[in-house]
C-alpha cells in the first residue's frame, strides 16, 4: 500500500538524494552527472520532505521550505511582486516520483499531504519552478503560472503558484480518496441520515414539525426513561441549560472531576456563579465512592454533578451506586451524558437532570442539545430565555431546523440495534489493540492510548496518509495521548485499512 510521512532519518534523506539524482540529473538534465548517484538539495537543511512509500520503499517525495530568499526570488525577483494578494508563502523545491510509480495515487497522495501540511503551518500559497514536461500534472494539482518561463534548453521552468482555493478546485482535490476517520465527532452522515438536509424546511410551529418532535420525544424517552427538552445548539448549550437549573437551587454542590470534560463543567459552573466544591480523581481513574459518600454525609451538599462518559481519558464513570445514595439523602444527581448517550443502554431513572446531544454516538449531525428531567420544569424569568428549560416544556419556542430533527428521528430509529453494532465494533477494536499501551480499561466507543516514544509521530504521519486519529485536542497533546473511536459509519472497512497501514508503519520503524 502507499502511505505518506515526513522524512526524519538519514536513511530517508539518502533515498531522497538518490531520487533527486534519478530525476534531476539522469531524467531532467538540470545538473551534471557524477559517480555518486546522489543529489542532495542545496537547501536540504531548510527543507521539510513529505515522502510517499510503497510498503517499505520510498517512491515519491516533495520538499518545501519557507526561509528566504526562495530560489525563484533569485531567478525572477521577489515573488510577492507577482503575487500581491498572498502573504504567507512556501516554496516547493522538488517533486519527484519513481517511474514505476507514476500513477494518480502517488501524485494525489503527495498533493493532499502537501495541502494538509501547508494548512497546518498557516501557509496561504505554495510556489514551484515547474518543468515544462509536467505542466499538465501541475495543473491537475491546482498550480497556475504567475511569471514568464526561466532557464534554457531542456531545463526550462515555469514559475507556478497554488493557493488553498486553487487546490480545493483542482482535479487532485476532487479525485483524492476520502479520509478514514476515527474521531469521536463530528460524524460523517450515513445516506439515510443525510437525506433530510436535502428536503425543504418545515416551520417549527407547524403541525408536521410537531409530529416529528413528538416521535423524537417518544424515542428519547424509551431510551433514557426520562423526559427530554430539546434546544437548538451543541452539547455545551445542554450543559449550560442544566447548570442554569442547578443555579435556581441556590445551594452548594459537589462536582466530580477525573478528566477534561469534568474540568469544563467546573469552568461552566464558575461562569454561572454556582457554589460548589470539587472532588477529583486522577485522569483515567474511577471515583472513590466511599470518599464521595463521606463528603455527602456531612449534609452540606444539595446536588452532585459529574460526567458519565469522560472521553478525554476513556473512562466510563458508573453512576448507578451514586444514584441510589443521592436518592436516599435527597441530593439531586446531575449528569453530563453527551458522549455516552447512544453509546450503550442505560436508564436515567433517579437522575435529576442529564444532558445529551444529537451528534457523537447517536450518529447524526450535532446541533440538537438535549436535557433530560423527571420533574416538570417551570419557566423562570430570571434566566436568559434561551437557557430557560421551562419555556421548552410544551413546545420548541425558538427557531429550530426541521432537517436536524428529522435526521435525529431516523438515527434514534436504529436503536436498540445500534447498541449491538457499536458493541461489536468496540470489541473488535479492543481485540486488535490489546497489546497497545492504553490509559484505561476502555470506553464503549473508543480507546485512549499512550503515545510510545517510537510512535511519537504516528498521529502526524497517519494524518498525512489519510487516517484521522483523535490527538489534536490540547488535553491529549499535553499528556501524549491519542484516541481511536468506532462511531463513524464505515468503521469496519476503514479500520482494516488503518491496521494494514499500522503494521507497515511499525515494521518500517522497527
Amino acid at each position: 500500500m502507499y502511505w505518506c510521512k515526513i522524512a526524519r532519518t538519514k536513511k530517508e534523506f539518502d533515498e531522497i538524494a538518490r531520487l533527486n539524482y534519478e530525476t534531476f540529473v539522469e531524467e531532467i538534465p538540470q545538473h551534471q552527472a557524477d559517480s555518486s548517484g546522489m543529489r542532495p538539495d542545496p537547501f536540504h537543511g531548510q527543507n521539510t520532505y513529505l515522502i510517499v512509500l510503497s510498503g517499505m520503499d520510498v517512491v515519491g517525495m516533495i520538499a518545501l521550505r519557507s526561509e528566504r530568499p526562495f530560489s525563484l526570488d533569485l531567478k525572477i525577483g521577489k515573488v510577492e511582486s507577482f503575487l500581491p494578494d498572498v502573504s504567507r508563502i512556501c516554496e516547493i523545491r522538488l517533486l519527484a516520483v519513481r517511474k514505476a510509480h507514476r500513477n494518480g495515487r502517488v501524485f494525489f497522495l503527495l498533493a493532499r499531504a502537501l495541502s494538509d501540511y501547508c494548512l497546518e503551518q498557516g501557509f496561504e500559497a505554495a510556489i514551484i519552478s515547474g518543468t515544462t514536461r509536467q505542466l499538465k500534472l501541475y495543473g491537475q494539482l491546482g498550480f497556475q503560472p504567475f511569471a514568464d518561463p526561466v532557464g534554457e534548453g531542456e531545463a526550462v521552468f515555469v514559475p507556478m503558484v497554488v493557493t488553498r482555493r486553487q487546490y480545493s478546485d483542482s482535479v487532485a482535490a476532487r479525485l483524492q480518496t476520502k479520509r478514514r476517520l476515527f474521531v469521536p465527532g463530528p460524524v460523517v452522515l450515513a445516506a439515510q441520515l443525510a437525506a433530510p438536509f436535502q428536503e425543504p424546511p418545515i416551520s417549527h410551529r407547524s403541525v408536521a414539525f410537531q409530529e416529528i418532535r413528538q416521535e423524537v420525544d417518544r424515542l428519547l424517552y424509551e431510551m433514557a426513561e426520562s423526559t427530554p427538552y430539546l434546544l437548538a445548539g451543541s452539547g455545551t448549550l445542554a450543559n449550560e441549560a442544566m447548570l442554569a437549573q442547578i443555579k435556581r437551587l441556590d445551594s452548594k454542590g459537589l462536582i466530580l472531576v477525573n478528566g477534561e470534560f469534568g474540568r469544563r463543567l467546573v469552568n461552566q459552573a464558575d461562569r454561572l456563579g454556582l457554589d460548589y466544591v470539587v472532588e477529583s480523581a486522577s485522569w483515567g481513574e474511577a471515583f472513590d465512592i466511599e470518599k464521595i459518600v463521606s463528603k455527602l454525609e456531612t449534609g452540606n451538599y444539595n446536588w452532585v454533578l459529574m460526567v458519565h462518559g469522560e472521553t478525554s481519558t476513556g473512562q466510563l464513570n458508573d453512576f448507578r451506586e451514586l444514584t441510589e445514595i443521592c436518592l436516599q439523602k435527597g441530593i439531586r444527581l446531575c449528569l453530563d451524558c453527551i458522549s455516552s448517550f447512544g453509546a450503550l443502554p442505560f436508564s436515567l431513572r433517579g437522575v435529576w437532570l442529564a444532558t445529551a446531544a444529537s451528534g457523537k454516538a447517536v450518529g447524526t449531525m450535532s446541533g440538537i442539545a438535549i436535557v433530560f428531567a423527571h420533574h416538570k420544569i417551570m419557566p423562570d424569568n430570571k434566566l436568559p430565555s434561551y437557557l430557560d428549560l421551562g419555556l421548552y416544556s410544551a413546545n420548541i419556542p425558538f427557531t429550530f431546523p426541521s432537517s436536524l430533527l428529522e435526521s435525529l428521528k431516523r438515527a434514534l430509529n436504529t436503536y436498540p440495534e445500534r447498541y449491538g453494532l457499536l458493541d461489536k465494533r468496540f470489541k473488535q477494536l479492543q481485540e486488535d489493540t490489546k497489546d497497545w499501551p492504553s490509559l484505561s480499561a476502555g470506553y464503549p466507543t473508543s480507546r485512549t492510548f499512550k503515545t510510545a516514544a517510537e510512535n511519537r509521530f504516528l498521529f502526524q504521519d497517519a494524518h498525512l496518509s489519510g487516517f484521522e486519529l483523535h490527538a489534536a485536542s490540547g488535553y491529549l497533546k499535553d499528556r501524549a495521548l491519542f484516541q481511536i473511536s468506532c462511531i463513524q459509519p464505515e468503521f469496519e472497512k476503514d479500520w482494516q485499512q488503518f491496521l494494514d497501514f499500522y503494521k507497515i508503519y511499525q515494521r518500517y520503524h522497527a
